[in-house]
């Protein structure tokens, strides 16, 4: 079992930035990537950012490139994800999830994830 647990959302005006923590705890041992998710009222969850756990190999959904980053340090068993230049658009509940079989890297799919943390609000007001 792995837990998931995200911090670092809040209240933020358009334009701002914000960085959002993922701590994983558990049997992270067996983990190859991770990644993060949004899901705003009403809407489907969306994929966002996802990581390698063990290479710097980096995939950015089109809605965000160029301004969020997701980055992992291993040491510490943290993913981040670094958004800037915020929209009222990105306003969501953000999840972080964990892929231990290999297949949501490559899908970005919500279902190949196998971990799941409870999520962190972001609100962007205008």
């Amino acid at each position: 079992q792995v837990q998931l647990v995200e911090s670092g959302g809040g209240l933020v005006q358009a334009g701002g930035s914000l960085r959002l923590s993922c701590a994983a705890s558990g049997r992270t041992f067996g983990t190859y990537a991770m990644a993060w998710f949004r899901q705003a009222p009403g809407k489907e969850r969306e994929f966002v950012a996802v990581v390698l756990w063990y290479s710097d190999s980096t995939v950015h959904a089109d809605s965000v490139k160029g301004r969020f980053t997701i980055s992992r340090d291993n040491a510490k068993n943290t993913v981040y994800l670094q958004m800037n230049i915020l929209k009222p658009e990105d306003t969501a509940v953000y999840f972080c999830a964990s892929d231990s079989r290999g297949r949501g890297y490559h899908s970005r799919k919500g279902d190949d994830f196998d971990y799941w943390g409870q999520g962190t609000q972001v609100t962007v007001s205008s």
